[in-house]
């Protein structure tokens, strides 16, 4: 704090124009401060402005990045299970046929040749599935075909935060919601052992194979479980696909408080800043008269020595 000190006509210093230079460099410190924080917005530029919210201000930034990446992480998640989504259901569409075809196949009224056009008909659309297993593709892997797996950190704790989402319905489990779809190359598919829709293609006039009288029983029963399962899976991707909406709200909202808390804590008042800066080009104006002024003192006491 100044105090006011005068010397009267003593030599040994010059008091009022010391507490006036003071008085400006105080001031001059403090418009460089307001200046400073209109110019970067933030009230905290150094640890030196305020050492706790410093701290608080770093570690809410850091939380608040990894909760981007996270939110980040939950889209490319949302993408897999949306687009694995949209294939199974296309999947589903070109089963049905498949099923309906066997079924009609079934019936005692058709001849050779209608069971063998059938079988050829379906045959088509087990070739559209394995084009819908070739092409339903993300970040260049394919989503269906029996191999995809990845993790996804989908909050800011990586240890309890992991979501793994894989496809591979060989298995016919739910846990891994997994099957294989590669519908013209596999000896079993969508986790149903023997159901291989290519020997649709072998079915003829000789020999009509899994429509015969014999194999069309259990054709209808593999191809009917086969539907059960892409349905299941794609239901339990179904509840993946609300899990991570639900994340996302949750990691949006967080992102949001976050960031409101470290503006408060880190962000300049505007309003104030501009206050105080006028408030301190007073004072330095101020400062500089006064300086000038007791500068001026040794002036009149020089009169003193000269008798005048």
């Amino acid at each position: 704090m100044a105090t006011a000190i005068s010397s009267g006509a003593r030599i040994r210093g010059n008091a009022s124009a010391d507490n006036a230079y003071n008085a400006l460099e105080a001031s001059n410190r403090n418009i460089a401060t307001r200046q400073l924080r209109l110019s970067t917005g933030k009230r905290i530029n150094s640890a030196s402005d305020d050492v706790a919210g410093y701290i608080t201000a770093r570690s809410l930034g850091a939380r608040t990045k990894s909760l981007n990446a996270a939110l980040g992480a939950v889209g490319d998640a949302g993408s897999v299970t949306n687009i694995a989504q949209d294939g199974l259901d296309n999947i589903n569409s070109l089963l049905t046929q498949i099923k309906d075809a066997a079924a009609s196949a079934s019936s005692g009224s058709l001849g050779t040749d209608e069971k063998v056009a059938l079988a050829q008909s379906a045959y088509r659309l087990a070739q559209q599935i394995q084009t819908v297993v070739d092409t339903t593709v993300f970040g260049g892997q394919q989503l269906l075909g029996g191999a995809f797996s990845s993790d996804f950190v989908i909050g800011s704790n990586a240890a309890n935060t992991l979501l793994t989402v894989g496809v591979d319905l060989a298995t016919a489990t739910n846990s891994t919601f997994a099957f294989d779809l590669r519908a013209t190359s596999a000896s079993s598919f969508a986790g149903i052992s023997g159901l291989n829709l290519s020997s649709l293609s072998s079915v003829s006039s000789t020999d009509l194979g899994i429509f015969s009288a014999a194999n069309i029983k259990t054709t209808l029963a593999s191809v009917n479980d086969a539907l059960e399962n892409v349905n299941s899976t794609a239901s339990y991707l179904g509840g993946v696909a609300g899990r991570l909406t639900s994340q996302e709200d949750l990691l949006k909202s967080q992102i949001t408080n976050y960031n409101a808390a470290l503006s408060r804590i880190e962000d300049a008042d505007v309003a104030k800043e501009q206050l105080e800066l006028s408030r301190a080009q007073f004072l330095q104006q101020a400062s500089i008269t006064s300086l000038s002024q007791a500068n001026q003192a040794p002036q009149a006491f020089l009169q003193l020595i000269g008798g005048r």
